[in-house]
C-alpha cells in the first residue's frame, strides 16, 4: 500500500491532520498530557510526538499505530478515521516491516487481527518468531541479572518503556483483569515451575516486599516511583505497604489489590 510523504507542520494542520484531531480532543476535555499518559501506559513524549507528528519520535510503526489508535478512543474519536490519517502521514522512510498493516502489534490474548482495509497478506508465522525472539531475550536477559537482583533494590525504569510495556499501551483490545478471592490468586492452569515475570509500577514511595517458590528475594524494602519488572518461579509471597501506590501485573494480566487491602497494606500469595 503506497504511502505519501506527510505534509508540512502547517499545511497538515490546516487539513485537520489526525494530530491535531488528538489535541483539539484533549484541550477540548480539559485534560493534560499527563493525564492521558498515566491513563493508556503510554509515554507522554510519545503522545507529545503523535500530536505534533514527530514520527521520528515514536517507536516503530505498529507501536506507534496502536498508540493513535488507543489514544483516538480515549478521547472519544473515531479510531478508525485516525488510523486512515496517520496510515496517509507515516512517512515511507521509517516502515521498516510490513506489521504496521497490522490492527494491533500484540494482543494479550495472543491473537493477532489484519486491518480489514489492507489487502496485502502477511506471514503469521514471522509474526510469532519476532515475538517469540522478544520473549526470549527478555527472559535470558533477566536470568542473568536476577543474582544481582537477590543483594541489589532493583533500579527504576524513569525514561524507557520495555517491548511488553510499549505492548500494553498499544493494544487495541481491552486488558483482561484478574481477580480471585482468598488468599492465593489463582490465574488457571496447574502449578507450574516455570519462570514468570512480576510487572510493578510505583507512583510515589511504597514499600514492597517479594519473595518467589526458590525463596529468592526479589524485591525488599522501600522502592522509589518508577517501574520495574521482576522475573522469578511462582508462587510468590507479596507484602505492600501503601497499597494505593502500587500496581501489579503478572505475565501482562492486572492483579486487583483492592480485595487484600487492610489499612493501606496488602498481604497475599499470588500462584499462577
Amino acid at each position: 500500500m503506497a504511502m505519501t510523504n506527510p505534509p508540512s507542520n502547517n499545511q497538515s494542520n490546516a487539513q485537520g491532520s489526525f494530530g491535531t484531531m488528538l489535541q483539539q480532543a484533549r484541550k477540548t476535555k480539559q485534560l493534560s498530557l499527563d493525564d492521558a499518559a498515566a491513563e493508556l501506559f503510554i509515554l507522554k513524549r510519545h503522545l507529545q510526538a503523535l500530536e505534533d507528528e514527530r514520527f521520528a519520535d515514536l517507536p516503530q510503526a505498529a507501536f506507534a499505530r496502536g498508540f493513535a489508535i488507543n489514544y483516538a478512543k480515549f478521547l472519544g474519536l473515531d479510531p478508525a478515521q485516525v488510523a486512515s490519517s496517520f496510515d496517509a502521514a507515516y512517512p515511507n522512510e521509517l516502515k521498516t516491516n510490513p506489521t504496521s498493516d497490522i490492527e494491533s502489534p500484540l494482543r494479550p490474548m495472543g491473537t493477532l487481527q489484519r486491518d480489514t482495509n489492507s489487502r496485502i497478506r502477511f506471514n503469521p508465522l514471522l509474526i510469532i518468531a519476532v515475538i517469540g525472539l522478544i520473549i526470549l531475550a527478555v527472559f535470558l536477559y533477566r536470568m542473568v541479572s536476577s543474582a544481582s537482583q537477590d543483594e541489589q533494590p532493583s533500579t527504576p525504569i524513569v525514561e524507557d518503556l520495555t517491548a511488553t510495556e510499549q505492548a500494553q499501551g498499544a493494544a487495541i483490545s481491552n486488558q483482561n483483569t484478574v481477580s480471585a478471592s482468598g488468599s492465593a490468586l489463582n490465574l488457571g492452569g496447574a502449578e507450574s515451575t516455570e519462570s514468570m515475570v512480576l510487572a510493578l509500577t510505583v507512583t510515589d514511595t511504597a514499600t514492597v516486599n517479594i519473595t518467589d517458590a526458590q525463596g529468592n528475594n526479589l524485591m525488599n524494602g522501600s522502592q522509589n516511583s518508577g517501574s520495574y519488572e521482576l522475573l522469578g518461579v511462582p508462587p510468590f509471597n507479596i507484602e505492600i505497604d501503601n497499597v494505593n501506590n502500587v500496581s501489579l501485573l503478572l505475565n501482562q494480566q492486572a492483579v486487583v489489590l483492592d480485595q487484600y487491602v487492610s489499612g493501606n497494606q496488602a498481604s497475599f500469595v499470588l500462584t499462577p
